[in-house]
């Protein structure tokens, strides 16, 4: 893990976007190891998005990075979604995907793999549009500050979704605590919170950059999600048990919880 926790000015800095996707969400039958993370974390998203309940006008994204991969199953529930993300570069490339623009990423391994949880795999060129319909706006954020979206200020929304956003942003566990806080603001009362969290992890390498991850327990999690006026619905840590020499994750907690 790196000596310093890497903040968001590293992020600024340093992540590609372009080689975090070729790296992580290439889907292709030849590895099949380095897809099993992506395919466990897209099942846990279509089980926790067929909740009852799970289902209204607006939906945030908070963390979005350059993936839509998180709000595949999302979309099927929500009239709109706004995505959230600190890095410039990140929001450009989802833009770029957004609006079909030459040089996107290819995400349609990954949306037929939804479509066929779903049950029709022939439905993906469908979803894909809905999905690019339905975003409507993709902000800057920082988890860090207390309207994370400042200085604009979003109406409170049914449903957010964060995945494997606040791990990777807060150095400790106050800050990850305080960081539940901040985006709880950007919710209804009785809205829900929809979570992908990456436990036991340090770090995630990708073109030879590496990244911090808060190594975060299961009970970590839970607490802090309660503590900021949550109600925990769902939790359910799956082991990653796939030897992979990008990470050192060792689970992933699939969290639902209500304000």
């Amino acid at each position: 893990a790196p000596a310093v926790f890497t903040e968001a000015e590293f992020y600024q800095q340093n992540f590609d976007p372009q080689e975090y996707l070729k790296e992580y969400y290439s889907v292709n039958s030849s590895q099949e190891g380095k897809n099993a993370f992506t395919m466990q974390n897209l099942r846990s998203l279509h089980k926790m998005f067929s909740l009852d309940g799970l289902r209204g006008k607006t939906l945030i994204d908070v963390g979005c990075g350059p993936t839509i991969y998180q709000l595949l199953s999302a979309c099927e529930h929500f009239q709109e979604i706004i995505a959230l993300d600190y890095t410039d570069q990140n929001r450009r490339e989802l833009e770029k995907w957004l609006k079909n623009e030459a040089g996107a990423f290819d995400w349609e391994p990954v949306v037929k793999y939804v479509c066929e949880l779903e049950g029709d795999r022939e439905k993906w060129a469908e979803k894909q549009e809905k999905l690019r319909k339905k975003v409507k706006q993709v902000l800057k954020c920082d988890v860090t500050k207390a309207n994370p979206t400042g200085p604009v200020s979003l109406p409170p929304a049914d449903c957010i979704v964060s995945t494997l956003c606040l791990e990777a942003a807060c150095k400790d566990l106050a800050t990850f605590r305080s960081a539940l806080r901040n985006i709880s603001t950007l919710l209804k009362p009785g809205g829900h919170l929809v979570m992908l969290t990456v436990l036991g992890e340090t770090y995630y390498i990708f073109n030879k950059k590496v990244f911090s991850c808060l190594c975060l327990q299961k009970h970590e999690v839970e607490e802090a999600v309660v503590a900021a006026g949550f109600e925990v619905m769902s939790s359910e840590a799956q082991p990653y048990t796939v030897p992979d020499d990008r990470t050192d994750v060792s689970a992933v907690l699939s969290l639902v919880a209500r304000r």
